[in-house]
């Protein structure tokens, strides 16, 4: 296919729209009866034809009108199918191209929302909500989704498959649920979300194994479009943006680079600018939540692009509030990490030494657990600690970190910044 030719310029425009309209053309198509997956193979199949047409015909002024009109014309033919047992082959140039124009899916109600809250809803396993929120809302392939969340293809493919039939089976409603569980099931898609953040970010590596620190800026944002008033929506968009804003800085030339190495200057102002506005824009709101406290911590680090400093009281004050919040074992590490920094190492290490139930396969609070032992002097216990850090450590990038701190305990000057959570 040569560049610049009438096939690969429909490829390349099908492809544009598939990935900004895909969730927006899916909820629409499965608002109707609550069949994603007949919804995303009517959809397929449009794109499919929009490929064979498209370099005949040209490209329609709105490509996403032509899009919706196949596809729901598709679903008419799955549906007469259905009740006649009878199949009618679908012939898109039977239809006019001002009939094609008339339909504009930006007229319609967006059905998105309700997309999010089908996939989020409490008969769904909450492993898969994430997952199935990336593939119905996004239009990511099992094997992208299986691949960044260090599951096979073909096993992904049948949770997905498994969860879609579930939807439809229990005839899950692809709608925004009433202000009476609205609340509830918000905070669930707003954990599906962040689950999309966290994927990529627990790699740990410089460069994103996928597209999912943008795919998460663009679900957390949509989300504030589709619920304004959602304070922890826009707290979660902060985080996201706050975050995704150092990414530029956080590899180098020798791989993974720790917060507190990175060249701030490397941070990308117009995302620190977007995170801080939603930040005040939830602030505003009254509803203080978790998504707003760690975004406020991620605040507080970028603005050593401004000032220089990290303010280390700031964030042990936020840290605080954040254990108020959700107690969680990555919480509680973060905020040993955060003490060691304003207090001292030994103060930081008793609050890991305080941690119960004891978790082994906690790779973060090793990793702390050596930095720590290694600032007090004490290299064989630090050692011990990284090595198991470095057994539970799947990312190359962290893991050659991590070796390079072991290798630098006889050399205190080489080693350097914890691989503090992002």
């Amino acid at each position: 296919m040569a560049p610049g030719s009438p096939r690969a310029d429909a490829a390349v425009r099908a492809a544009e729209v598939a990935r900004t309209g895909y969730g927006r053309l899916v909820a629409l198509l499965a608002a109707a009866d609550g069949d994603i997956a007949a919804a995303e193979d009517a959809l397929g199949d449009a794109l499919e034809r929009a490929l064979r047409r498209w370099p005949e015909d040209g490209i329609p002024d709105r490509p996403e009108a032509w899009l919706l009109t196949v596809a729901r014309n598709r679903q008419r033919d799955r549906w007469r199918s259905a009740s006649h047992r009878t199949s009618v082959e679908l012939e898109p140039d039977r239809h006019s191209p001002a009939l094609l124009e008339d339909v504009d899916p930006d007229a319609l109600p967006d059905h998105r929302l309700a997309l999010m809250a089908a996939c989020a809803h409490p008969a769904i396993d909450p492993g898969v909500r994430t997952p199935l929120m990336l593939g119905v809302v996004l239009g990511c392939t099992a094997e992208q989704i299986g691949r960044a969340m260090s599951v096979p293809t073909t096993t992904m493919a049948s949770r997905l498959v498994r969860a879609k039939r579930r939807i439809r089976e229990r005839g899950i409603p692809v709608e925004v649920p009433g202000s009476d569980v609205l609340p509830e099931r918000m905070a669930a898609i707003r954990e599906a979300v962040h689950g999309v953040h966290a994927i990529e970010w627990a790699s740990s590596d410089p460069e994103p194994v996928s597209d999912l620190v943008g795919e998460a800026l663009h679900l957390s944002e949509l989300l504030t479009r589709l619920a304004p008033h959602d304070a922890e929506a826009h707290g979660l968009a902060a985080l996201v943006a706050l975050s995704a804003s150092r990414l530029p800085a956080r590899g180098g030339r020798d791989g993974f680079v720790p917060l507190a190495e990175q060249d701030p200057r490397l941070w990308d102002p117009d995302l620190i600018a977007r995170g801080e506005e939603h930040l005040r824009a939830g602030h505003a709101l009254g509803e203080l939540g978790r998504f707003q406290v760690e975004a406020a911590i991620q605040a507080v680090h970028c603005a050593r692009r401004r000032t220089g400093r990290t303010d280390w009281s700031a964030l042990r004050r936020l840290h605080e509030m954040l254990l108020a919040l959700a107690p969680t074992r990555g919480a509680r590490v973060s905020h040993a990490v955060v003490t060691a920094e304003g207090v001292g190492p030994q103060a930081g290490l008793d609050l890991l030494d305080a941690l119960e139930p004891v978790r082994p396969a906690f790779q973060p609070e090793w990793a702390a657990r050596g930095h720590l032992l290694a600032l007090l002097g004490r290299a064989d216990e630090a050692r011990t600690a990284w090595q198991r850090a470095i057994s539970l450590t799947t990312a190359p990038a962290q893991r050659r970190h991590l070796e390079e701190q072991v290798a630098a305990l006889a050399d205190p000057g080489r080693r350097g910044a914890l691989p503090s959570p992002d």
